[in-house]
C-alpha cells in the first residue's frame, strides 16, 4: 500500500478554521517504513524483472574484471533497453570506479554497478505531494493498452483509503470502454465522476475541476484519451483539455502523469519526450512490470530527466510502478529497489565480498 500521510491543520496557528478549505497533504513516500505487504512486492517486482536479473547477474558468474567483462556486461545492458546514452554514462562510470577503489572480483563488480544505477535511478524517486492546491489537479495520459485508465482506478482506491475525497473525470470519451472502466472504480471506491458519453472531452475536464472546487473535493482526476505521440491532432487535443482546465482553474493542472508500459523499451523514453514537450509532465506511473519488461528503460529516462533539469530546473519522477493487477501491485518507486531487482537479487550480498 501507498503510505499517506498526513492530513495537517488548515491552520497552523490555532483559531477557527472552519471557513478554511481541508488541507491535506497528503504523501506517498517510498522511503517510509515498508509496510509487511510491500516485502511481497518486492518478490514480484524481482520476478517481473527476472529476465534483466538472470540476464546481467550471469555475465559476472565466473568473470574475471577484463575487457571481456566490460564488452558483455556492454551488451547485456543494451539489451536491458538501457539505451546508447545510458549504458555509455554507466560503463564510464563502472569503469573508473573500478579502478579508483582497486576492485578485483566481479561480484564487487556487480554491487558497484548496482550503487551507480542507483544514483542515476536516485532523483526519479520523488513522493507525489497532493494538498497544496485545492483541490489538487491531476490530468493522466498515455498510449492505449499502458495501463492509464487502470493505474487511475488504482490511485483512486488507494487516495479515498487514506481519507481524501475524491472526483473523477471520464475524459476519454472516445472510447466507451474507459468510461465504463472507470465508473466501475468510481463504484469500487465511492468516489464521484463526471462522465457523458460522446462529449467534447475538454469540457468533460472543465465540468470537472469545477464541480470538484463546489463540491469541496480533495482531489480530481481526469483521464484523458489515449493516443500515439505521432498522432499530431489528438496531440493538439491534449494541450486544449489542459488549457481548458486552467480556465476552470488557473494554477491547475498541478500534476500531469504519463503511464507508460514497461514493455515498450525505448520507445518508452519516446514517449516521455514527447508527451513532456506538449504538456509539460511532472511524472510518470510505469506499468507491466511483471515478467516481459526488461526494466532498463529506466536508466535511459533519467538520464533524459537529468539533462531536463539542466534546462529547464526540474526532473520527471517515477511516482510509482506497477507489477500486476491488483490493487497492491502499484506501489510507489525505490531506486536501490528497482536497481536490485534489474542487476539481480545477488548483488544485494555481493558487497560481502573483500
Amino acid at each position: 500500500m501507498f503510505s499517506f500521510f498526513k492530513k495537517s491543520k488548515a491552520n497552523d496557528g490555532g483559531g477557527d478554521n472552519s471557513a478554511a478549505p481541508s488541507a491535506l497533504p497528503i504523501t506517498t513516500d517510498s522511503a517510509n517504513p515498508a509496510p509487511p505487504e510491500r516485502g511481497g512486492w518486492l518478490q514480484r517486482l524481482r520476478k517481473g524483472l527476472a529476465r534483466t536479473g538472470q540476464g546481467l547477474a550471469s555475465v559476472f558468474t565466473g568473470a574475471r574484471v577484463d575487457a571481456e567483462l566490460y564488452e558483455a556486461l556492454e551488451s547485456a545492458l543494451l539489451m536491458a533497453d538501457a539505451g546508447v546514452s545510458a549504458t555509455t554514462h554507466l560503463m564510464k562510470q563502472l569503469q573508473l570506479a573500478v579502478k579508483s577503489q582497486g576492485i578485483t572480483e566481479a561480484r564487487q563488480v556487480q554491487a558497484l554497478l548496482e550503487d551507480l544505477l542507483c544514483e542515476l535511478l536516485l532523483p526519479l524517486e520523488k513522493p507525489l505531494t497532493l494538498g497544496q492546491a485545492h483541490p489538487s489537479v491531476i490530468m493522466v495520459t498515455g498510449v492505449n493498452g499502458a495501463g492509464k485508465t487502470t493505474s487511475i482506478g488504482k490511485l483512486t482506491r488507494h487516495l479515498s483509503q487514506s481519507g481524501a475525497s475524491v472526483l473523477l473525470a471520464a475524459a476519454d470519451t472516445f472510447r466507451a470502454a474507459a468510461r465504463e472502466q472507470l465508473e466501475v472504480w468510481a463504484d469500487r471506491s465511492r468516489v464521484d465522476i463526471i462522465s457523458q458519453a460522446g462529449a467534447d472531452p475538454a469540457a468533460v475536464a472543465f465540468d470537472a475541476v469545477t464541480a470538484g472546487k463546489a463540491r469541496g473535493k480533495d482531489v480530481v482526476i481526469v483521464d484523458t484519451a489515449g493516443r500515439l505521440p505521432t498522432q499530431t491532432h489528438l496531440m493538439e487535443e491534449l494541450k486544449k483539455i489542459k488549457r481548458v482546465v486552467q480556465k476552470a482553474d488557473p494554477s491547475a493542472p498541478h500534476e500531469v502523469l504519463l503511464v507508460i508500459d514497461g514493455n515498450t523499451g525505448q520507445n518508452a523514453l519516446a514517449q516521455v519526450q514527447a508527451f513532456d514537450q506538449a504538456l509539460g509532465l511532472t511524472g510518470l506511473i510505469v506499468t507491466k512490470l511483471d515478467g516481459t519488461a526488461k526494466g532498463g528503460v529506466l536508466a535511459a529516462i533519467a538520464l533524459w530527466s537529468r539533462e531536463r533539469q539542466r534546462t529547464d530546473g526540474a526532473t520527471v519522477p517515477v511516482y510509482f510502478i506497477g507489477v500486476g493487477e491488483s490493487l497492491e501491485d502499484l506501489q510507489t518507486f525505490s531506486a536501490r529497489e528497482f536497481s536490485q531487482a534489474v542487476l539481480g537479487s545477488a548483488a544485494a550480498d555481493a558487497r560481502a565480498v573483500g
